[in-house]
This record gives structure tokens, C-alpha cells and sequence, in this order.
């Protein structure tokens, strides 16, 4: 044999290999990319006004968040949560592959652009990509969108080299039922609570115990710098080199040179008529009621007559009772005069009380400073008062339920689609069975026919 014939051997061997491993690839960046898709675009969806907030900051660095209201941001939130699991699970499946993937890329390629503005710009730390479930800087997130980027690039170049888990007649119930759920599951998180809470302030953290500084734990560090002025010339001095009286102080500014521990609570706080009153709340032995109101112009009053009861219940049984808002006295007196509010009103930033709780108003119990209950003002647990609190369900700090959740989404979300998955492969198998035995058998009868022909022509002779 030369050894031009042995190349000719070898040629479909290589091609053969080389398909292999281009399919293993394509189809690794497909899972890779699809699970990320889908977990991010979850972990937005069950916190819709999270979302909404991030997206009110990126407006506000951009000076538009006073032409659009809160409304469109919060459809903004829906939508783009919405499209990024609908995208991960429809790439998943291998649903309209072309049409995916060029979609996932172009999606990719504007989420890339606006991350590079973050890196360059600024304007916020943390971009939100994943919630609150997990914090990337600026720069790690850029890092995360173009490793995405490329294997986006990857899929676009192969889309038929990735095996469809769902045949083309039943894609319709997976695209339905995938956009149908997960606009449920922001629905649902907006009428109570989220599903699943990644915040500092969870049921069963103790806000003084999470406000504490480690013992050794590195201190930030800053550096001010002084802006002095002498016979119209201005220089900016440090500390170390602070000159003499004859110049005259302009302006100073300090910046942060090193980042130290930063605790998971740290701007928490409760003023009441101009004082202080954090550690009394926090340090208090027993129950105390938060109703958390961040903005009270905005705030749903449909309940009030429920928020009212709780107080009245409240000071039957000697439990504290506030109301914490970052709103002005105009905004309080209003609501005053609208539910007939007689608890005490506190201020705290507003920020941190939208962090607290993810409900305008919401309510958090707390028993000795660590919150063991949080309602949003559709869920306020007034039929479960009957009794004192130590001797109620929601007096007890409540069980784990995390395990429970993950079952339910696994029962209602995952397991049907798995179930259609298996049918739908199991019949296209047997169709492909039963074509195989039909042809098989037009096979036997040509050969048949043939043999019948043959014999007939045998008798004529």
C-alpha cells in the first residue's frame, strides 16, 4: 500500500474526530451558557423590585430616572429576567436553534457593552447580574460577559450540532409553559415575598450579631488630602505636610486607599423624634414589630385596616411597635390622615428598608433583636393572633424551608419538562422504529413481487 493510499484511509477517521470534538464544544458551551442564563435570569425573577431598584440606579448615573416611571421599570425588571431564562431554557432544549442562538449572541454582545460602560463609568459596584444571590465586582462581571460572549459565538457557528431534547411538533410547551412560569414565579414574588431571600436582613439572621466587626478583621484605610491657597496659588498638601497658618484652607477630600471588612449589615438604623433609638430596638428582650415603609408616598394602603389590627394587638400585649420610613413629615402626616395611624413613625435610609424587605409596606417580627418573621402588606398574619406570640406559630422562629421550595419548582417546572422530554424521545424512537419495519417490509414485498414475477415467467416457458 503507498502512502497516498493510506492518507485516503485516514481522512475520514480525522474528519470523523474532528466532528467529535467539535460537537463536544459546541454543546458544552451550550450547557454552560444555558445554566447560567437560566440561573441568573431565575434569581432576578423571583426578586422583581430588586431588579427594579439596580435598574433605577442605572438611570439615575445616567440622569433619566425622572422620565420614567417606576411602573416602566418595574416591567423592565419582568421582561429582562423574563427573556434571560427563557433564552438559557430555550438554548437548554435546542429550541429553534438558529433563531436562538443568534438571539442569545446579540443578547451577549449588548450585555458585554453595557458592562464595559460600568467598568469605564462607574456608576454603580455591583451590576446585578445575579441578584443578590451572588455580588461580582465591575471587572469580574466584564470577565464573566465575554467568556459568555465567546461561547455565544460558539453555538451561533454550530446551532444543528446540538441535539434537540424536545422534538419541532412539541417545542410550542416548552416555549409556553417556560415563559408562563416564570412570569408566574415574578408574580407571585411581587404579591408576597421573594421565593428564596439572598439579603443580609433573612428571616433568622440577628441584625446587632451581623453588624459586628470582627476582632483583627483589616480596617479600611483613607487619605485626605487638603486644598490650601497663598498669594493666589493653590496646592493640595497632606497631613505629613500640612504647612504653616499663612495659608489659607480651601476645601478638603478624602479618599479611600484600601478596602477593610465591611460586616453583611452595616447601615442600619432607627431614629425616633431626633434620637437614636438602634440599640434600644435591637437590644430589647422579646418581640418587637417593624412595619417598614420606605416611601409612604408610594406605599399600598389596601390593607391598613390589618396593619391597624397588628398595633392594636400589639399594645394589648405589650410588644413595641414602629414604623420605620425614609418618607418627609408631609408624606407621614398624609398617611396618617388616610389609615387613621397612630404607631410611632421612625426614620431610617431608605435604601437599607428596601433591602429589609422586598414590600411597600412590609412587616418583620423580631424576638431579641433576630427576625424570625417577614410579611408583605398582602400576607400580614392578622388571622394568627388569637393568642400571645410566645404561644403562636409565628412567635417560634420558623423552620428552614429551602429544601421544600427547591422540590416545589423541581415538581412544578422541572419534572414536567423532563417527563415531555422523555416522551417526546421515546416516540421519536419509535417512529424511527416503525419507519425502520416499514421499510423493512417493502423490502420483503419488492423481493416477493419479484420472486412471483420470476416464477410466472418460468411457467410461460
Amino acid at each position: 500500500m503507498t502512502e497516498k493510499d493510506d492518507d485516503i484511509q485516514r481522512q475520514p477517521t480525522c474528519t470523523k474526530r474532528k466532528a467529535i470534538r467539535i460537537n463536544i464544544v459546541v454543546n458544552v458551551c451550550r450547557l454552560l451558557l444555558s445554566l447560567t442564563l437560566i440561573f441568573s435570569g431565575f434569581v432576578k425573577a423571583i426578586d422583581p423590585l430588586g431588579t427594579q431598584y439596580k435598574i433605577h440606579d442605572y438611570l439615575s448615573a445616567l440622569s433619566l430616572n425622572d422620565y420614567v416611571p417606576s411602573w416602566i421599570e418595574l416591567a423592565c425588571s419582568i421582561s429582562l429576567s423574563a427573556l434571560e431564562f427563557c433564552l438559557g431554557i430555550f438554548l437548554l432544549f435546542a429550541i429553534r436553534r438558529r433563531l436562538v442562538t443568534r438571539l442569545v449572541t446579540v443578547f451577549m454582545a449588548l450585555m458585554t457593552l453595557v458592562t464595559v460602560w460600568i467598568v469605564v463609568a462607574n456608576p454603580v459596584k455591583d451590576c446585578g447580574c445575579f441578584g443578590d444571590a451572588i455580588h461580582l465586582t465591575n471587572a469580574q462581571t466584564l470577565t464573566k460577559n465575554l467568556v459568555l460572549l465567546a461561547m455565544s459565538v460558539v453555538t451561533v457557528q454550530a446551532p444543528l450540532r446540538m441535539p434537540r431534547f424536545v422534538g419541532r411538533s412539541n417545542q410550542w410547551i416548552v416555549i409556553n409553559y417556560t415563559i408562563l412560569f416564570i412570569l408566574i414565579t415574578s408574580g407571585w414574588s411581587l404579591y408576597k415575598l421573594p421565593m428564596f431571600d439572598f439579603r443580609p436582613y433573612h428571616v433568622g439572621v440577628n441584625i446587632n450579631k451581623a453588624m459586628e466587626i470582627p476582632a483583627g478583621a483589616p480596617q479600611p484605610e483613607f487619605e485626605t488630602t487638603f486644598i490650601l491657597e497663598k498669594n493666589g496659588v493653590r496646592k493640595e498638601f497632606t497631613l505629613d505636610d500640612y504647612p504653616d497658618s499663612t495659608w489659607t484652607f480651601i476645601d478638603s477630600k478624602t479618599v479611600q486607599t484600601k478596602e477593610g471588612y465591611i460586616p453583611p449589615i452595616h447601615d442600619f438604623s432607627i431614629e425616633l423624634n431626633g434620637e437614636d433609638i438602634t440599640q434600644n430596638v435591637l437590644q430589647h428582650k422579646g418581640y418587637t414589630f417593624l412595619l417598614v415603609a420606605p416611601n409612604l408616598a408610594e406605599a399600598d394602603d389596601s390593607n391598613f385596616g390589618n396593619i391597624d389590627n397588628i398595633y392594636e394587638y400589639a399594645q394589648d400585649n405589650n410588644v413595641p411597635f414602629y414604623c420605620l420610613t425614609a418618607s418627609d413629615a408631609k408624606d407621614i402626616s398624609r398617611w396618617q390622615d388616610l389609615t387613621g395611624a397612630e404607631y410611632p413613625f421612625c426614620l431610617s435610609d431608605g435604601t437599607t428598608l428596601k433591602t429589609v424587605i422586598r414590600s411597600n409596606p412590609g412587616l418583620l417580627l423580631l424576638k431579641d433583636g433576630t427576625i424570625i418573621g417577614k410579611w408583605s402588606h398582602n400576607e400580614l398574619p392578622v388571622d394568627k393572633l388569637a393568642k400571645p406570640l410566645a404561644q403562636s406559630t409565628i412567635g417560634q422562629m420558623p423552620d428552614d424551608k429551602t429544601a421544600h421550595k427547591i422540590v416545589i419548582i423541581l415538581l412544578w417546572f422541572v419534572l414536567p419538562l423532563a417527563l415531555l422530554s422523555i416522551a417526546d424521545r421515546l416516540w421519536a424512537w419509535s417512529s424511527k422504529v416503525r419507519a425502520a419495519q416499514d421499510k423493512q417490509l417493502d423490502r420483503l414485498k419488492k423481493i416477493e413481487s419479484e420472486l412471483n414475477i420470476q416464477s410466472l415467467k418460468k411457467k410461460v416457458k
